[in-house]
């Protein structure tokens, strides 16, 4: 299999979840062997940042890139996960903010985009990444997530959350194009409405609202198109991982096992995964 880049650039616009303001990214077409990168265009002469754990700075909430207090891309993993589930390689992502767009919360509307969007093939082959032995982390609270040999990308993912109408939701399957585009990328992500009052207290979702994500209160859904799938908010989380696998900057075949796991966790499992080339070999 080839790598694929974009035949030409294509734009997308929309507010920062956090940030709350509005942001304009532009995907461009890039070489072989570029891998995913984003350039702040606001910043003069800020420094490219390649799309990799490495360059990871902060998980809280989201997963942001940095390489100073100024010069960060956060909330990156949707974008990620579709240029993923698109089979795009190589792409020079220019940014005009802090924050990629929010958009409605989910993968839904960066793959419609990227769906329009032509491909090209390159002269170069598609770099993966095969996970030869088991790596696991684990936090203080016992979560964890554990990546084992397999010939595909399959993610078991188990949450448990206290609210009545998510309560214990499990994905398991392997991620083709068809799982991703239907039951992944439409999935939004979610929050308890006491979150978001903590949240906006201390000065971050500002962008947030019923239109970017799945707000719970109780047994209820605030948003009165209620959820998209019956497992929507798991299957949030898959997006999250997927996107924040590919920092790894290749396709990663494995078993991916998560229990109760966030941006963190994924940052983390790579970092253990690279510790040691006993881990995986590339082919």
């Amino acid at each position: 299999m080839q790598q694929h880049t974009l035949e030409e650039k294509i734009q997308i616009k929309g507010i920062g979840l956090h940030s709350g303001v509005d942001v304009t990214l532009t995907i461009n077409p890039a070489p072989t062997n570029h891998g995913i990168v984003f350039k702040r265009v606001d910043i003069k002469d800020s420094t490219p940042l390649k799309a990799t754990y490495n360059n990871v700075v902060d998980t809280r909430n989201c997963t942001c890139l940095g390489s100073d207090t100024k010069n960060i891309v956060s909330t990156i993993e949707h974008l990620m996960a579709v240029l993923y589930s698109q089979g795009i390689d190589n792409a020079y992502i220019e940014i005009d903010n802090a924050e990629t767009p929010i958009l409605d919360g989910s993968g839904k509307l960066f793959l419609e985009k990227l769906q329009q969007a032509k491909l090209t093939e390159q002269d170069a082959p598609r770099k993966f990444l095969k996970v030869k032995k088991e790596v696991k982390y684990t936090d203080d609270n016992g979560n964890s997530i554990v990546l084992s040999p397999s010939e595909n990308l399959e993610i078991c993912f188990d949450i448990d959350f206290p609210s009545p109408i998510v309560g214990h939701q499990t994905f398991n399957s392997e991620i083709t194009t068809d799982v991703f585009n239907t039951n992944i990328a439409p999935c939004r992500t979610f929050c308890e409405k006491y979150q978001v009052d903590y949240l906006k207290s201390i000065g971050l979702i500002k962008g947030g609202s019923l239109e970017n994500a799945v707000v719970l209160d109780g047994d209820k859904i605030l948003n009165e198109e209620g959820f998209r799938l019956a497992n929507e908010c798991v299957n949030h989380k898959v997006l999250d991982t997927i996107g924040d696998l590919y920092t790894s900057g290749y396709y990663i075949l494995a078993k991916v096992v998560a229990n109760k796991t966030g941006h963190r966790h994924n940052n983390e499992i790579l970092k253990i995964l690279f510790g040691s080339t006993d881990n995986y070999e590339l082919i």
